[in-house]
Parts: C-alpha cells; sequence; structure tokens
C-alpha cells in the first residue's frame, strides 16, 4: 500500500506564498523609476521561477520526479517518513510514495528489477551484491539512513538461566552490554538434551546477522560458517548456535512460538517482545558502523543524477531534524511512523528507543540517547570504511571464501559508496541556507574512512579500514588469511 501520494501540502504552499508576497512587495517599494507594466512582468517572472528555484539549486532540476520508494516496517525507516511528512522531498521538486515491503529479499529483488527507484536497506546488501554472495547486481548508496539501531533479545526461559550469572551493577541491575558467554552454559544444556540452540537474524549480509555473530564469538561461541563454492550457504558449518532468516515482524512471534530462542532485529522489534513480556534485550549495539542505507541501482544513479542528489538533499535535512536539540522531535518522529503505513506498532514500543532511552527488563528503563542515531558523529556519510567492515565480516564467516588482498576490499568499498553525491548535496544546502557547513564534517579532510576509534565494540577490537587483513587476524573465531573451507 503506498503512503501519502504527492501533493502539495498547506504548511509547503502557505510557506511558498508568503515568501512570494514579501517578494512582490520588495519588487513594488524598489520599482518607483520603472513604469507599471515593468513592475507587473518582473512580478509575474519572479513568482514564476521562484516556485521552482529551490528545487533547482546549484544541481538543476531533477531527470525523474515521479518517484517509489520502498521501506521495511523498522523504526529506521524514519527518514524518509520525515523526509517525506515534513515536505522535504517537496522542498526538491519531488513526487514521492513510499511502500512497505515484505522482506529484505523482495527489497532487493524490486530495486534491481526497477520497480522501485531506491529503498530502505540493509548496508550489507550493496556489499553482498558487489562481492557476489547472494543476489547479483550492481547498488550504490550516497546515503546512510542510520547507525547503532538494532539489538538481541533472548526468551523469558533464557534469560530465567542466565539471569544469575550476568554482572550486577551497584545497584543491583544488570550491567550492559553483556557479553555472550553467559549463554554458553546454556547452549550446552541444550546439546546435552540433544536440542539445537536457535536464534533469528534478518538476511544473511545484514547488520543483525554481522553484528549477532561478532557477538557471539566475542563470548567464545561459534556461530558457525558459509562455503558457497561447495553449494552450502546455510552459515551454520561448525556452529555452537543456529542461526537462521526471519522477517523483522515476525521476530516476536516466532520467539512466542518456541521455533527460536533469541534474535537480533532492528527496532521495535525489542521492545515489543519487553512489552509483551516473552523476551528480554541484552545487547544493543554501539559501534558507529552504518546499519540501512538508502540504495539505488548504478544504472539509477548514472540515469538520474540530479535527482539523486535532491533524494539525499531531503534525507540529509530529515536525518538532522531527528537528531537535533537533543532528540527533541523524536516523539513527534515516533507517532509519525506508528502510523499503520510506516512502522504500525504502538506509539509507546516505538518511543521507548526512539526518544533516547530503551527498556531492558520490564521496568528497566535506561537512558540511550545514541541508540537510533541518524546524523550526529557524521552517521549518514557514506564512508567506505563502512562498506571494507561488512566485506571484512564476511571474509571472516566464509561468505567471501577466499583470501583477498588489502586493495580488493577498498576498490569494492569505492564502487558502492558514492560520497560525492552526499557532498555536493550537503554545498546545495548550505547555498541555499537551509543548513550551515559547521553541520558537516570538513570533506577535504576526509579520505573516507573512520577513525579506528569511533569503531571500537564489543571485544576491545579497533578496526583501521586501511588495513582489513590485519583487523581479520586478530579474531580467534572466523576465517583470516589463507584460510578457507
Amino acid at each position: 500500500m503506498g503512503v501519502r501520494p504527492y501533493k502539495i501540502s498547506e504548511k509547503y504552499f502557505s510557506k511558498k506564498m508568503s515568501g512570494l508576497s514579501t517578494l512582490v512587495k520588495k519588487i513594488t517599494e524598489a520599482a518607483t523609476n520603472f513604469s507599471a507594466t515593468h513592475v507587473a512582468l518582473a512580478s509575474l517572472f519572479l513568482i514564476t521561477t521562484s516556485l521552482t528555484i529551490s528545487a533547482e539549486a546549484a544541481t538543476g532540476k531533477p531527470e525523474k520526479e515521479n518517484l517509489k520508494f520502498g521501506f521495511i516496517k523498522l523504526t529506521d525507516m524514519a527518514p524518509l517518513a520525515i523526509a517525506l511528512e515534513n515536505g522535504y522531498f517537496e522542498d526538491e521538486g519531488l513526487n514521492v510514495e513510499l511502500e512497505a515491503q515484505a522482506n529484505w529479499k523482495v527489497v532487493l529483488d524490486r530495486v534491481i528489477t526497477g520497480q522501485l527507484d531506491g529503498s530502505h536497506m540493509l548496508m550489507g546488501q550493496p556489499v553482498g551484491a558487489a562481492a557476489g554472495f547472494g543476489t547479483s547486481g550492481e547498488l550504490v548508496y550516497a546515503y546512510a539512513l542510520t547507525q547503532n539501531t538494532y539489538a538481541c533479545t533472548v526468551g523469558n526461559d533464557v534469560w530465567n538461566m542466565i539471569k544469575k550469572s550476568v554482572p550486577k551493577g551497584a545497584d543491583g541491575k544488570p550491567l550492559h552490554p553483556i557479553s555472550a558467554d553467559v549463554l554458553k552454559p546454556v547452549i550446552q544444556n541444550y546439546k546435552n538434551q540433544g536440542k539445537q540452540f536457535n536464534m533469528g537474524m534478518v538476511f544473511p549480509v545484514s547488520t543483525h546477522n554481522m553484528g549477532l555473530r561478532y557477538w557471539l564469538a566475542a563470548g567464545g561461541i561459534n556461530p558457525g560458517l558459509y562455503a558457497p563454492l561447495k553449494g552450502d550457504t546455510s552459515g551454520q558449518i561448525g556452529s555452537d548456535a543456529m542461526l537462521s532468516v526471519v522477517p523483522p515482524p515476525q521476530m516476536p512471534a516466532t520467539l512466542e512460538a518456541g521455533t527460536i530462542n533469541g534474535y537480533c532485529v532492528g527496532e521495535p522489534w525489542n521492545q515489543q517482545a519487553v512489552f509483551r513480556g516473552i523476551g528480554v534485550p541484552i545487547l544493543t549495539v554501539h559501534n558507529q558502523i552504518a546499519d540501512k542505507i538508502f540504495g539505488v541501482t548504478k544504472t539509477w544513479a548514472e540515469k538520474n543524477p540530479n535527482t539523486h542528489i535532491h533524494v539525499v538533499k531531503a534525507l540529509i535535512r530529515a536525518g538532522k531534524w531527528l537528531d537535533e536539540k537533543e532528540n527533541a522531535n523524536r516523539p513527534a518522529a515516533a507517532k509519525i511512523i506508528s502510523n499503520p503505513n510506516y512502522v504500525g506498532a504502538d506509539y509507546k514500543v516505538i518511543a521507548n528507543s526512539m526518544t533516547g532511552v530503551f527498556e531492558y527488563e520490564r521496568g528497566d528503563v535506561r537512558k540511550e540517547p545514541d541508540f537510533n542515531v541518524f546524523f550526529r558523529y557524521n552517521a549518514s556519510y557514506p564512508f567506505y570504511s563502512d562498506a571494507v567492515w561488512y566485506l571484512t565480516q564476511m571474509r571472516r564467516w566464509g561468505q567471501v571464501p577466499e583470501a583477498k588482498p588489502d586493495n580488493w576490499y577498498t576498490d569494492l568499498a569505492k564502487k558502492i559508496a558514492l560520497p560525492e553525491v552526499y557532498q555536493q548535496a550537503a554545498k546545495d544546502l548550505i547555498s541555499e541556507g537551509k543548513m550551515v557547513a559547521a553541520d558537516f564534517q570538513d570533506f577535504s579532510k576526509t579520505d573516507g574512512y573512520r577513525l579506528p576509534d569511533a569503531t571500537e565494540w564489543i571485544d576491545g577490537i579497533k578496526f583501521d579500514g586501511h588495513k582489513p587483513n590485519d583487523y581479520l587476524k586478530q579474531f580467534k573465531i572466523g576465517l583470516k588469511g589463507d584460510e578457507k573451507i
């Protein structure tokens, strides 16, 4: 179902007409030396052109104005909804329709086949397509929608088994993040009973699969390997815990049915488990690596370069609005995306992770201002190093089955990320007075790689995107060097 087909909103129209009235008044006052005819003609010309000038700016008119974008029902689709609802797409001369998709495979297929102009997408999808794992296609991105937007949850039965062994703070509450090593006795107990310990994730190259695997391995639990050269893409070779794909909205029901013992997913589906009393989140991710991106095909980007810039301009404004004033706009955003046409979850559930807090056990609500980051920390910039990190994890778990030199990682990342599009969008916004240079990093001083300190996570291992093979050598679990299955 489409979401709010394009029309000029009352707010948008009023804003334009107010500006035009002021413009006409100034022209009239300054035109004392001109005839009435000259004044009328000048006014008519400026009224006509000013309706489109904001959409043209330095970039020029969009090649394609009527656009259909896809999304999955997750809170990190928010920049798309806000860009539509706040009129930012309209400001760029774009007629946008947003359409919910069933799962990430559908998203990928519909973007590649051109049924969607672009979509809310897993960061790993353009990376996986470029690396030759799964569906092939040339996908690119110029805007990162979010970082720090997912968590891992276990069912109540598992939580009750591990709760006593979880380190506590002075207040008696569990210390977070909780190491996965607390699951070792539980997994062994399952093995002793001849049962598998199952966890859900949303897609083989998803943020959630990579994050879940990283967390389990950091706790000494092997999440399993892929062997695509042997036709085994299950990812379960040698695993202690069995990971399988479950669409995000189905996670809570699948957990409640007992099919899985836990899962790793974006919001609001971890908070949904808390509200339904069926599970407890034990990990929220904070690693300053892009989770979701706005993805298009390379062909679409090349055919519609101006349109792409205009789309990114609207998304940049949406991301800034979501993060500005210490998340002051988040309650309004949560209300917008709680609409059935967007995420369609209860406002209270969405607000629990969108407004700077996160609930673990029922009643254990903690401040988490950096859970769901849309703009600060340069979160929306398409860093090459983010793509490199995903490639290292694909190599680690066998999705990239053979050793690759460092330059392979770099070259592939530069085919996927389009920082030049983002930079032009930012420059246009600054020149139009919609944003200021201080809102952005100094583009002349970045090489497209985050600082290693920015990407340190659970195990304290720092990621230097310039040296992917050295990074892989630091892990005890997973492939490295010339190892292969």
